[in-house]
């Protein structure tokens, strides 16, 4: 069995869009169970769901939980309704296309020690997002970090995003986008679920390190397939989010190094202060226009 958890902020229509993908997707013996999480949306877009989806459950925590939070507070609720092998967490803006859950399951079945699979993602045009990526090594996050800003095809970027790798190749990866992640349930509990210190970003490499710290595989399964909008709830705040970013990049950074790597902290963080004064500016010089992409 499977459930989905749906984390909320502000999705508008795209939310009841998301769930209603989910519940049609019942090849795995019936539909998933699903959680939605708002993090105290004021669009409407709960209530539309509630006017189309009425029975779903939705959790509305007191305060904003930041997407790891969040993640928890829904894998909880979703856990107390029945027993899971496997949970879904995924953005409200992505919508699932049937057949995904079932593929999903059948490589969790057949192969004991992956602990997440993530599936091929695309863009409502049909561009491939890279979601399957590598932790980049010093230099090419360093690269990333800098070119990316002005030059996506530089060869740091593509490395880290394994944009040269066939999108159609099933593949061991070492993270997966949290914007629709399937997880074993034992794998979680054996790490101790999201870490929700993590208020928006980077909660998915973070996530996926520890599990691969513990044993367990990460892949990718292009056969389950998720369209992701990409930007409804982040656009909304992007100089907040710039600097949430560079912020978890920071943390995660901590926590990845020890021993004498810790020394690398320092200038670390004022490489990411010296990139959050860039991110802004460019957002700055955009105006109204989309926010630029940061690192995800």
């Amino acid at each position: 069995m499977w459930a989905g958890v749906v984390v909320n902020y502000e999705a508008g229509p795209a939310l009841a869009a998301c769930v209603a993908s989910l519940l049609a997707d019942d090849g795995a013996g019936g539909p998933p169970a699903v959680v939605v999480v708002d993090n105290g949306s004021r669009d409407g877009s709960v209530a539309r769901l509630r006017e189309v989806a009425g029975d779903v459950e939705v959790v509305t925590p007191t305060r904003n939980l930041g997407y790891a939070g969040a993640a928890n507070r829904g894998i909880v609720a979703v856990r107390r309704r029945r027993e899971l092998g496997v949970v879904a967490v995924c953005n409200a803006d992505v919508t699932i296309e049937p057949g995904t859950g079932a593929a999903m399951l059948a490589r969790f079945g057949a192969e004991a020690d992956l602990g997440a699979l993530g599936p091929r993602i695309t863009s409502p045009d049909g561009t491939i997002y890279p979601s399957a990526r590598s932790v980049p090594s010093v230099g090419d996050a360093v690269g990333h970090g800098l070119l990316g800003l002005v030059w996506s095809g530089n060869p740091f970027t593509r490395r880290y995003r394994q944009v040269d790798v066939d999108p159609g190749t099933t593949r061991d990866v070492d993270w997966v986008s949290g914007a629709a992640i399937w997880l074993r349930c034992e794998a979680l509990d054996e790490v101790g679920g999201w870490d929700d210190r993590y208020f928006m970003y980077v909660e998915d490499v973070d996530l996926c390190w520890r599990l691969r710290e513990a044993g367990w595989r990460i892949a990718y399964q292009p056969e389950g397939r998720v369209e992701h909008l990409q930007g409804l709830s982040t656009d909304r705040h992007p100089y907040r989010m710039i600097v949430a970013h560079h912020r978890s990049l920071l943390r995660f950074a901590a926590r990845r190094w020890s021993g004498r790597r810790r020394l690398l902290l320092v200038p670390a963080a004022g490489y990411l202060g010296l990139r959050t004064l860039l991110a802004l500016f460019k957002r700055l010089v955009a105006g109204r226009g989309r926010m630029p992409k940061v690192g995800k």
